[in-house]
């Protein structure tokens, strides 16, 4: 089991909600406990809460799913946010029995809360019906697939004195299609909604997932996750919420193996919400599937507007007693050459390091779970001439040792330039950031134990380097 990054044992993280108070964050969730596979038992919405994204409270289902004739069989994503006098959750009613009976299997609902712990949904008897009318069930518009109206993001639109939902859609058409768009609709009480269209919708995508909406400095930021083939999280950016949505030469966040984020500013920090996907049977050759451990990244946004991803300060302060590496270079002419740093790293570690490397060189990388002796390892990648890196299993055979579809970052990869990276290894789970691009992987295999770095075809420098294994 992962020590760092946070998954409650024998469930599965998956799409996140969340919402900050008082200093902390409170990760509403779906619990999957995957009886007998992902989406195998129906759940609602958990709650653990935290300050430091270290140390964890967990505070069980607080918003139930309903029974099984119910429209909220499962409670899907949605979002929180306080408004009106109250907080207030709003959810994807899902049932997956209801096509069959003619019924969409997607709906817009609600529940309020006066603590954010113990929640009543709209239209049940009580305090609620009397405060919130009969319940909120926004049905999918004509037009739209009914099967695919989720992901509910509700925020405060300041300048027209008005609530803006966004949620992920499609239109009714064949699943081939790429008709995938984030729809909006607005409201003055929370209560009463007016559907108002299509608010993003560029045919890229069969089905836009967990939309997210935010400004930072003069610039808007629509971030949705990608539902097609590689299942990214990407952004748009505009100076306008009536666009044109503009994309930055480097649109996403991290990899596959990360997904369905959300954001929530505190403090001055913006925190993405992720998970890292497990892979089937715990297999590095099998394809990612559903839910998998919370991953967060920080959001900062860089001088030109576009955003980065850090690692948040409280994860890389929880790491103790760090033990510096001399500075070093290596030298490799028309071969590849590698220098194990540190041996017997354990399963939870951070490395952090500057590297700069020469004219003409073809890669560099670094490794971990290595073993020296049988040459055997995962590393990440960095491919000069092709300004990319990636993950992959060295070597990659017998072909092939390792699923990396889409376990890659672009990367403006320029000889002489200072590279500043960190690293952490949880278990099955490194994650590694190169001045402000993030690539997450699961690695399932531990061929050694050790750390290295290699050079091919070129060579390196190496300085500022430290390395921990203490929380």
């Amino acid at each position: 089991m992962n020590k760092l990054y946070y998954q409650l044992p024998g469930t599965w993280f998956g799409d996140c909600m969340p919402f900050g108070k008082d200093g902390e964050f409170y990760l509403f969730y779906l619990k999957d406990n995957r009886n007998p596979c992902p989406f195998g038992e129906p759940f609602g919405w958990d709650l653990v809460i935290t300050s430091d994204f270290v140390n964890y409270r967990d505070m069980g289902t607080v918003i139930p799913r309903g029974g099984d004739e119910e429209q909220d069989q499962f409670l899907f994503s949605g979002s929180i946010l306080e408004g009106e006098g109250r907080y207030h959750a709003f959810y994807t009613g899902y049932n997956r029995d209801y096509p069959k009976l003619g019924k969409p299997s997607q709906v817009l609902m609600h529940a309020v809360s006066d603590d954010l712990i113990h929640w009543t949904k709209a239209g049940q008897a009580g305090k609620a019906n009397a405060r919130d009318g009969a319940g909120l069930q926004l049905a999918p518009a004509q037009g739209y697939d009914p099967d695919d109206w989720r992901d509910p993001f509700v925020m405060w639109e300041e300048g027209k004195g008005q609530y803006l939902m966004l949620l992920g859609a499609r239109k009714k058409d064949a699943k081939t299609r790429q008709s995938g768009r984030t729809v909006k609709f607005t409201s003055t009480d929370l209560k009463e909604w007016k559907f108002q269209g299509d608010f993003w919708a560029p045919n890229l995508f069969v089905m836009h997932e967990m939309p997210d909406l935010f400004k930072m400095g003069d610039w808007w930021y629509h971030i949705i996750t990608e539902y097609s083939d590689r299942s990214k999280m990407i952004y748009r950016m505009s100076k306008s919420l009536e666009g044109p949505w503009i994309a930055p030469w480097d649109d996403a966040f991290d990899g596959r193996a990360y997904y369905a984020g959300r954001t929530f500013a505190l403090n001055g920090k913006r925190i993405m919400f992720g998970w890292v996907a497990t892979k089937e049977d715990c297999d590095d050759k099998k394809s990612y599937e559903w839910a998998g451990t919370f991953v967060p990244h920080e959001v900062y946004q860089r001088g030109d507007g576009t955003l980065g991803m850090k690692v948040p300060d409280t994860i890389w302060e929880a790491f103790k007693d760090r033990e510096r590496i001399e500075d070093f270079a290596i030298e490799s002419i028309g071969m590849r050459t590698e220098k194990v740093i540190k041996e017997h790293c354990g399963d939870l570690y951070s490395f952090e390091a500057d590297i700069t490397f020469t004219e003409g060189t073809r890669s560099f990388g670094i490794r971990c779970y290595d073993n020296e002796e049988a040459q055997e390892a995962y590393q990440f990648i960095f491919l000069c001439h092709e300004n990319r890196y990636l993950c992959e299993k060295n070597p990659n055979w017998p072909w092939f040792a390792y699923m990396g579809q889409g376990t890659e970052r672009p990367l403006e990869l320029t000889a002489g330039r200072r590279y500043h990276i960190r690293m952490i290894v949880d278990d099955t789970i490194a994650v590694i950031y190169v001045d402000g691009v993030a690539l997450s992987a699961r690695l399932y295999t531990r061929p050694g134990d050790g750390l290295g770095i290699f050079a091919s075809e070129g060579g390196v420098r190496v300085e500022n380097c430290s390395f921990s294994n203490h929380i």
